[in-house]
């Protein structure tokens, strides 16, 4: 029972981090399941089936809200379902062995990826006309590949590039990620399902990270209001960074002597990107607060002599 209610706070945690960023729900849940001892396949195949139900309800929401081009979920679906269901049949076939350091591999470059990514501010592209279905395609078997092999990876890799493509706007190219997501786990779930059977899944802790992220819904879009993204984003890739650095050290052979360093090496690069992140985050808010001062002094009305012109207005007897 214990352990059930470790695994529902890490999906708690989780979606906690997927509602606030738009990504995120696989890499965290399953770098807290490897370290808590679950094999890779497993980590992956139970995450995967517990975010059916959560993408489930992310893309009908999305499309209620008008957040959703069907146009890129159909040109980026079925390829990541592809290559999600290409991806789950190989990590299946694989021993955990093997599997460990390819796994804690890919989540330790998507974690970096995270933190250099929310430790810089991202630039404003215009659109210049629709995306076209040969980028489209790619992107989508790549992500799906990396998300079931990885654990997680869809919304890091496809969200992104969407995004620096400046050809939609920020909120559909959340929406129709996540409503493509749906068709990519199910994918990845059916190759897990053939590959480890119906073993595969460990159901309780299926039901456990679906129930926790069900309870943490709600309160990631308040937390998206009171936290910024960019500060999330820095700490949760430095966290997947150092979750999985010890995998990649061991299956390196590293001397004893080498693996502080490294550990202090990681530790002091994550404190640099929260760092970064909190001075731009910083900067935006006195931005902000500039140019509110500057729109409230527009909007008070003029007195005489603001503008530099004399005042004529006739002087008022003094009283006496």
């Amino acid at each position: 029972m214990r352990k059930l209610v470790i695994l529902a706070l890490v999906g708690l945690v989780a979606q906690l981090v997927d509602g606030a960023l738009g990504m995120g729900y696989g890499l965290t849940s399953t770098s807290l399941l490897l370290v808590a001892g679950v094999t890779p396949a497993a980590a992956s195949a139970s995450v995967h089936l517990a975010e059916i139900g959560t993408n489930l309800a992310s893309g009908v929401a999305h499309w209620r809200f008008g957040n959703v081009d069907w146009r890129v979920v159909s040109r980026i679906a079925i390829p990541g379902a592809v290559g999600a269901f290409a991806g789950a049949t190989i990590l299946s076939a694989i021993s955990t062995k093997t599997a460990e350091p390819w796994m804690a591999g890919i989540l330790f470059v998507l974690g970096a990826y995270l933190l250099i990514r929310f430790s810089r501010p991202l630039a404003a592209r215009r659109p210049a006309g629709p995306l076209r279905g040969r980028f489209l395609g790619p992107l989508g078997l790549f992500a799906g590949f990396v998300d079931a092999t990885g654990g997680g990876g869809w919304g890091p890799v496809a969200t992104p590039a969407l995004l620096v493509s400046g050809r939609m706007e920020p909120r559909k190219v959340i929406g129709s990620v996540d409503t493509a997501e749906f068709l990519v786990t199910v994918a990845a779930s059916i190759g897990f399902l053939i590959g480890l059977g119906a073993g595969g899944f460990l159901l309780p802790m299926v039901l456990a990270l679906l129930i926790g992220g069900l309870i943490a819904a709600p309160v990631a879009a308040y937390l998206v209001r009171i936290v910024p993204a960019q500060l999330l984003g820095a700490a949760v890739g430095g966290l997947i960074v150092l979750t999985n650095s010890r995998t990649l050290v061991d299956a390196a052979a590293l001397p004893g002597a080498a693996r502080p360093v490294v550990y202090a090496l990681l530790a002091a690069g994550w404190l640099v990107a929260v760092v970064l992140s909190v001075r731009i985050v910083l900067r935006a808010r006195r931005a902000r607060l500039t140019a509110a001062t500057a729109a409230a002094r527009d909007d008070a009305p003029a007195r005489p002599g603001d503008d530099g012109t004399p005042d004529t207005r006739p002087l008022e007897p003094a009283n006496r």
